[in-house]
């Protein structure tokens, strides 16, 4: 029998109202299940806007220990009784430390365990280092009901360093929750396009579908760029979402199929690993 797997990716705008965001998602999340996806994608940090933006530290007060993590306690039932499995971006507190983590659900609600970030940002308008230390997880691929999922986070896309560990490691998707848009540095600069060609080249790279989920919206000057997208093993753009809209991409992908397919390419037998170094 052939193993497939259906990649869902949610795309929409967030407030500062936890219980709304998580509705909204939850919502979603229910609309990607209803067409038929098993793996459902929410964008990164949706418990409340773009935080990091400035410095303030107020917004650490927002943080969670994983487990604890209102997202977490309400999309965890929602995993169960829809039988889908769920990456939930969170803000996590672990004693005096803070991380911008993943906590992994399993379809049929079981806790996988917690991916924390490896790869943190510094930038206008992105001031991810003042809030978060950088992960000491390591990358992680989960075995879930349906599939292998590996799972980066936002900064972590750009390095294929991060989707080549991924995938050495047994991952047959990988997904990774977003939140870009804007530079306020530079109102000229639009990485939406670069932005999405660099994980079209991990995805060429590792012969593995990819899936992408961004924010949208216009949070206090900051405009998220959607362009949230599901590429198969070749890159190719399968399913896509604009620059605005509220709403779910879902499609399917034969893993048998990509298992042959990148053994037959040779990526992985031709690697040259004490060269690296």
């Amino acid at each position: 029998m052939t193993r497939t797997i259906s990649m869902g990716v949610i795309q929409a705008a967030f407030s500062d109202d936890i219980e709304e965001n998580i509705e909204t998602v939850s919502n979603l999340v229910r609309e990607a299940a209803g067409k038929g996806a098993q793996v459902i994608l929410p964008p990164e940090l949706f418990q409340t806007r773009y935080f990091c933006k400035r410095q303030e530290e107020e917004w650490f007060a927002h943080a969670y220990p994983a487990l604890e993590h209102p997202c977490v306690k309400a999309l965890q039932p929602l995993a169960g009784e829809l039988d889908v499995a769920i990456p939930v971006s969170i803000f996590e507190r672990e004693g005096p430390h803070y991380y911008n983590s993943i906590v992994m659900i399993d379809a049929g609600g079981a806790i996988m365990g917690t991916y924390r970030k490896a790869h943190i940002p510094d930038g206008p308008g992105y001031q991810e280092k003042y809030y978060f230390r950088p992960g000491d997880t390591g990358f992680k691929v989960w075995d879930t009901k349906f599939g292998k999922v590996g799972v980066g986070i936002c900064w972590d896309q750009w390095f294929p360093e991060c989707a080549r560990a991924m995938a050495v490691m047994g991952a047959e998707i990988l997904l990774y929750p977003t939140a870009i848009g804007s530079e306020p540095h530079d109102s000229a600069l639009d990485t939406a396009q670069r932005w999405r060609r660099a994980m079209q080249g991990h995805a060429v790279s590792n012969v593995i579908p990819i899936g992408a989920a961004n924010r949208v919206g216009d949070e206090e000057g900051q405009v998220f760029y959607g362009t949230s997208f599901i590429c198969d093993h070749a890159g190719e753009v399968k399913a896509e979402l604009n620059r605005d809209e509220t709403g779910v991409l879902v499609a399917e992908f034969d893993l048998d199929f990509l298992d042959r397919h990148r053994a037959a390419w040779g990526f992985f037998r031709d690697r040259r690993v004490e060269l690296y170094r």
